[in-house]
């Protein structure tokens, strides 16, 4: 709808408006004589009551959220008492007179008083609902949107919803599983002219630093425990598993006590079960070399530590 259109409708729902509150304050009017109110304050009783809707119903179109429903609750409440008192206008006679004088809005007495009382609270509620209605008005701070920069290019949204057929590449064929395996060791010759280039870095912007190459381990943070021979482990293994049974003699329960690699602790496992097969019963001790049940790799150095212990010891040397 154009302007011009908005300011006819809103012409016409001021028009609206105030010939029904031309019909509503003759109503009002009375009522106020008849519950005591002297000239002027039975004048402009209708601009208390109708008025304050009027005002709830700008503050309805102004706030949102809680604010907003109870600017929505004022505007029933007040709507509701000016149909009843133009309601109890109708019904009662003597209202209609040209002299209206103290009287009674009703004939049954607790009516009576229950009109009387919404008349006569309905001036003070519009102080306080007014009051508080403008107070929220004026406090009121509208949720701007943001306002779109001049240079703004496409959002990153929007480049995802575009469809692959408005895109400068097309979507690649789909590999079988025997080409992508023989095309892993194929050289793909690439072409740097069809490449994406990379988005420019706009000025100012922080550069994210890169990570430092990870160099050697310092000294200080190398563990300081010596490396134990395989001779060393099977002594301490022995001492650890003597009073173990058979089936609690595995790699990983030898490598949690010793606290050695998974190889080491097979070939100590080996070693042992191997000494207890050839001891007598009850017996679990047994000088087997333990370079029968080892790997290759670790027997050498295990030979070599052993002769070296016979050295020391003045034994023969093999």
């Amino acid at each position: 709808m154009n302007r011009f259109g908005k300011a006819l409708l809103v012409a016409a729902l001021v028009g609206v408006v105030g010939m029904a509150f031309r019909v509503s304050w003759n109503a009002l009017r009375d009522v106020a004589t008849a519950t005591g109110a002297d000239e002027t304050a039975a004048f402009l009783y209708p601009f208390v009551v109708d008025g304050l809707m009027a005002l709830a119903l700008v503050a309805t179109l102004v706030l949102t959220g809680d604010a907003r429903r109870f600017a929505l609750r004022v505007l029933a409440a007040y709507t509701l008492a000016s149909l009843v008192l133009n309601y109890v206008h109708g019904l009662v006679p003597e209202l209609h007179s040209e002299v209206v004088d103290w009287g009674r809005l009703a004939d049954w007495d607790p009516a009576n008083w229950a009109l009387v009382l919404l008349a006569t609270s309905l001036p003070v509620g519009s102080i306080y609902f007014g009051s508080d209605l403008v107070a929220k008005v004026l406090h009121h701070r509208p949720i701007e949107a943001p306002t779109p920069t001049p240079n703004q290019d496409e959002s990153t949204e929007t480049i995802m919803n575009r469809s692959m057929a408005d895109l400068g590449v097309s979507t690649p064929a789909p590999v079988s599983p025997a080409d992508a395996a023989g095309g892993l060791n194929a050289s793909v010759p690439v072409d740097l002219a069809k490449s994406v280039e990379a988005p420019p870095v706009a000025m100012g912007a922080e550069s994210v630093p890169s990570r430092r190459p990870t160099g050697r381990v310092p000294a200080a943070a190398r563990s300081t425990r010596p490396t134990r021979t395989m001779e060393q482990l099977l002594i301490e293994a022995r001492e650890l598993t003597e009073e173990w049974s058979g089936e609690e003699l595995t790699a990983e329960g030898i490598r949690k006590a010793v606290r050695t690699s998974p190889a080491r602790a097979r070939a100590l496992r080996d070693t042992l079960r191997a000494e207890r097969e050839q001891q007598p019963t009850g017996q679990h001790r047994r000088t087997t070399p333990l370079t029968d049940n080892m790997p290759d790799d670790m027997s050498g150095s295990v030979a070599v530590a052993g002769a070296r212990e016979k050295a020391a010891v003045g034994g023969p040397v093999a």
